[in-house]
């Protein structure tokens, strides 16, 4: 099931049926940018190495070289979600762009946190290929979750399931930041679905008591465990195995039998922000097809714009085929919305502890 009404956003028939992303980059349309203002903007991003390619990628030559003061406010979505909800009803707010997944996005949307967009301000909107524009959110790249493995200690896997395959007790990897996606992988290898994943929790449960993974608090944490042999197999972002692939950690990616499962990023407004014109500069500036193509070669995430700059061998190298975005799982947002509360509580006080 999807989301329906002006809120969807995403129609998975028509991702499939038109491709994903093209490979061969549109040409470039040049766009005259909203005007910069000056002063602070408070932007609300995942921290660690994301943050840091964002600003490298981004910020740093379109934002702060033009005068305008980004303070970060860096945190997990919860986090960020629960700061967003709280400052809805007061008359100022701290935060003038916000990071979130599309998930997530959907969910501060129906809350009435975030502001839809002006796309008459955003003369790069257009930019964005269709099936990834979102009335809620500029979508800047997308991805999937999908296996993560050390071939040197273990065979390719080829389902969610091999997470329980005792052979590996001791040697699955958990990022705690992405608890939601490792409940969607559970449900998905239990027999459950993306619109109920009500046997992901005793899997889950199983997986804790037989297998005992290991829990670790970023991305970077994982790597370095995967690095050091302490981890074997794991599932996460294709485009993280694919960064820690190039930089010489063991690890490969293999796409499960179940279908990868869907998720995109990208930047809404806060009702509440303080310094709009220079939000929606920020918002313009992020879709210029030099920031798409940098974030993308940086990251390894799949660009959500047609003219992305960047190598035709980078956009190739981190392309989904069209097999599997034929099996890609989309989230049902209006039914994550609902319980991700709930399941984030579950996975502190049940998996965690």
């Amino acid at each position: 099931m999807r989301p329906t009404g002006e809120s969807r956003a995403f129609d998975r028939r028509r991702f499939i049926q038109l491709g994903g992303i093209s490979l061969v980059a549109a040409p470039t349309i040049l766009r005259g940018p909203a005007i910069a203002q000056s002063g602070e903007l408070r932007v609300a991003n995942w921290g660690g190495d994301w943050n840091e390619r964002v600003v490298r990628a981004f910020e740093q030559p379109y934002v702060i070289s033009k005068g305008i003061q980004v303070i970060h406010e860096l945190s997990n979505p919860p986090e960020r979600k629960a700061k967003l909800l709280a400052e809805r009803r007061m008359p100022r707010g701290s935060i003038d762009i916000a990071w979130l997944s599309d998930a997530d996005a959907y969910e501060m949307n129906q809350a009435g946190v975030l502001d839809p967009i002006d796309q008459s301000k955003i003369p790069n909107w257009t930019l964005i290929d269709k099936k990834l524009q979102v009335p809620h959110l500029v979508t800047w790249i997308y991805g999937g979750i999908v296996l993560m493995y050390n071939p040197n200690k273990i065979p390719e896997p080829t389902s969610f399931s091999e997470l329980w395959n005792p052979k590996y007790e001791n040697r699955v990897g958990l990022n705690d930041g992405i608890y939601f996606q490792y409940i969607y992988a559970a449900s998905l290898a239990h027999g459950g679905s993306m619109n109920n994943v009500d046997k992901a929790f005793p899997a889950l449960l199983e997986m804790k008591k037989f297998i005992k993974p290991r829990l670790y608090p970023t991305h970077q944490t994982l790597a370095a465990a995967f690095n050091s042999e302490e981890l074997w197999i794991s599932a996460n972002y294709s485009s993280r195995i694919i960064q820690w692939t190039r930089e010489g950690v063991p690890v490969k990616w293999a796409y499960p039998n179940e279908g990868a499962i869907f998720t995109s990023f990208g930047a809404g407004l806060p009702k509440k922000g303080l310094n709009r014109e220079a939000a929606y500069y920020y918002l313009n500036a992020m879709l210029e097809p030099k920031a798409v193509g940098k974030i993308a070669e940086l990251t390894s995430y799949p660009p959500s714009t047609t003219n992305a700059e960047m190598s035709d061998e980078h956009r190739k190298a981190i392309a989904f085929s069209p097999a599997q975005l034929e099996k890609f799982n989309f989230v049902d947002y209006g039914y994550a919305a609902k319980n991700d509360s709930k399941w984030v509580e579950w996975w502190n006080k049940e998996f965690k502890a």
